[in-house]
C-alpha cells in the first residue's frame, strides 16, 4: 500500500517541522511526499530547497487559497491513501501512519480513517483535545465532524466523489466531510489515537468574523448537499468544541504524549 500526504503552503517557516514529522515516518510502506507552495516570498522557499531531494512533488505558483492547494496536491498523488498536513501542523509521532495504514489494511471495507487530535501552544502545553469518537449519522446534527487533519482518504473516492469546493472558503474542508461521509455515506473507520499535534489557529478560527463565515458556510453545505437537519449546525458546531478545551487532562491520564 503506498501513502501520499500533501502539504500545502504559503509563508510559513514551519513547514520544516511538519515535513519532519512526515519524512520521519515509519511504516514500512511506499510514501509520497507532496508540497505545495503558494508563492511564498519569506523564505518558505529556502527552507523547501532544503528539501528538495527528499520530495517527491513541489509546486510552487499562485492559487486560489489553500483549499484550491489541496487539490493540487490531491490531483498529483499517486498513492491508494492521501492525507493532508497543513504546515504548521506535525504527525504526534514516528508511528502514525503505521498505525493508519495497518488500519486500513485490516479493514479493507473503509475508505475514510480518521483519529483524534491535540492543539499544542507554542510553548508545547496541550491546550486544547480533540477527541473525535466514531461516526454516528445523528451527530454532525450536534455539530460534530471529525478533525481534518487526521482525516485520511482512499484516492479512489476523490476520483469519485471530489475534491474541495472551492466555493466555500473557509469551511471546504467540512463541507468536504460532510459529501463524504453523511450524502455518500462512505464507510469510515475511527482510530482511537492522537495522530496529529495541530497549532491553534487556523483559517476558521482566525477571528470571530471567520468564525461567523465558517458556521454559515457549514449551513451551505448542508444545502449544497440536499441534507435535511442542518438548520441547528451554526449553533451546535461552536458549543461542540467547548468540551475539548477541558479533554487535553484526561488524554493526559490516559497516557496520551503530547510532545
Amino acid at each position: 500500500m503506498k501513502i501520499s500526504i500533501v502539504t500545502p503552503v504559503y509563508n510559513d517557516l514551519r513547514v520544516a517541522r511538519a515535513l519532519d514529522s512526515i519524512l520521519g515516518q515509519r511504516h514500512g510502506h511506499a510514501q509520497e511526499t507532496i508540497v505545495v507552495d503558494a508563492g511564498s516570498s519569506d523564505g518558505t522557499l529556502e527552507v523547501l530547497e532544503r528539501y528538495r531531494n527528499r520530495l517527491d512533488v513541489l509546486i510552487s505558483e499562485p492559487d486560489r487559497g489553500i483549499y484550491d492547494g489541496m487539490n493540487k496536491g490531491i490531483e498529483r498523488a499517486t498513492g491508494d491513501v492521501i492525507g493532508i498536513l497543513n504546515a504548521d501542523d506535525r504527525y504526534a509521532d514516528a508511528y502514525v501512519l503505521r498505525d493508519l495504514l495497518n488500519a486500513f489494511q485490516q479493514h479493507p471495507q473503509a475508505r475514510v480513517c480518521y483519529g483524534n487530535m491535540v492543539y499544542l501552544n507554542d510553548e508545547g502545553r496541550a491546550v486544547r483535545y480533540w477527541k473525535a469518537g466514531g461516526h454516528r449519522p445523528f451527530k454532525w446534527r450536534l455539530g460534530w465532524r471529525p478533525p481534518h487533519p487526521t482525516f485520511f482518504v482512499r484516492r479512489d473516492v476523490y476520483e469519485q466523489y471530489g475534491l474541495f469546493d472551492l466555493d466555500f472558503p473557509i469551511a471546504s474542508d467540512y463541507e468536504l466531510q460532510l459529501r463524504l461521509l453523511m450524502k455518500h455515506r462512505v464507510p469510515s473507520l475511527y482510530l482511537n489515537r492522537t495522530m496529529v499535534h495541530m497549532a491553534p489557529g487556523g483559517i476558521s478560527n482566525g477571528s470571530l468574523g471567520n468564525l461567523a463565515k465558517a458556521n454559515l458556510e457549514a449551513l451551505r453545505a448542508w444545502r449544497r448537499n440536499r441534507l435535511r437537519g442542518g438548520q441547528l449546525v451554526p449553533l451546535f458546531k461552536p458549543i461542540s468544541k467547548v468540551p475539548q478545551f477541558f479533554m487535553h487532562r484526561q488524554g493526559i491520564l490516559a497516557g496520551q504524549e503530547y510532545s
